[in-house]
């Protein structure tokens, strides 16, 4: 929790003013989580400070919302092509990318429970920047994300909006977003480098070198036979212990009959369906 209010801090989220009149601030509440690792294992203890979005209202205190991400798809072609060609791929998180929106309405919050002092205690948070559950936050995020990468020669994929791309002679780098994750892909070390440089002057970022883990998603990779494959065992684990299923058997089901009795099994007439 305090590392979050520092982060706060730092992106200068709110400043502290009297009520308005005639204003009624949204709340706020802490949220916990664990983050886990490729694994499965508990990697960091987190507490999140999030709005309560719901009590915002449209055109007073928040207006469009829409916020792309990337399509799976994407990643799976790009991670496709890198493999080929034998290109890097790297990854970096952005620590509360939230934080760094900047949104344009006038939002007023309650103070953080705990943390209110009691000088304070009266007053109000008012927003400067997006923070987690606001209605605008992932979008004010995007723009500012857009706005930044697009400062240092990238640029935008016309029908994917969360690809970039960047060409300077033979060298070739793509990026692609999701909401805080990125992936980087790029033929060229220390160019590649010099991205990663740019984006942590501009952002609180992670590096997380090379990439293993995306989405919930393990990476395998061998460069000596250009090969790269994709797994979501963990998540499978995941989704079977939630349904008492841990202990399951491990296999396949044949699918023995599936062209042959298509008809039967699929029948077309109301009859028949009776």
């Amino acid at each position: 929790m305090i590392s979050e209010m520092d982060s706060m801090s730092e992106n200068k989220v709110w400043t502290l003013v009297e009520p308005p009149e005639g204003i009624k601030p949204i709340g706020c509440k802490w949220v916990f989580k664990k983050k886990t690792d490729m694994d499965g294992n508990v990697q960091t203890y987190k507490g999140r400070l999030v709005a309560k979005g719901f009590r915002q209202i449209h055109g007073v205190d928040y207006d469009e919302t829409f916020s792309p991400v990337a399509m799976f798809k994407s990643i799976r072609i790009l991670l496709a092509v890198a493999t080929f060609h034998d290109y890097e791929i790297w990854q970096m998180d952005v620590k509360t990318a939230f934080l760094n929106g900047k949104i344009e309405e006038d939002v007023y919050m309650t103070q953080p429970e705990g943390f209110v002092t009691p000088e304070n205690a009266r007053k109000v948070c008012k927003l400067q920047r997006s923070i987690y559950g606001l209605k605008q936050a992932s979008r004010s995020w995007n723009l500012r994300f857009n706005e930044a990468i697009q400062e240092f020669g990238f640029i935008r994929n016309e029908d994917e909006p969360c690809v970039y791309k960047k060409f300077s002679g033979s060298i070739v780098s793509f990026l692609i977003l999701y909401v805080d994750d990125i992936l980087i892909i790029r033929n060229d070390i220390p160019t590649l480098q010099s991205i990663k440089t740019w984006l942590s002057s501009c952002f609180s970022m992670k590096d997380l070198e090379e990439a293993s883990y995306i989405l919930g998603v393990k990476i395998y990779r061998d460069r000596s036979r250009r090969l790269l494959g994709l797994s979501q065992s963990t998540y499978i684990d995941k989704v079977l212990k939630r349904f008492s299923m841990g202990e399951s058997k491990r296999g396949f089901l044949p699918m023995r009959h599936g062209i042959s009795l298509s008809k039967e099994m699929c029948p077309s007439t109301p009859q028949e369906r009776e």
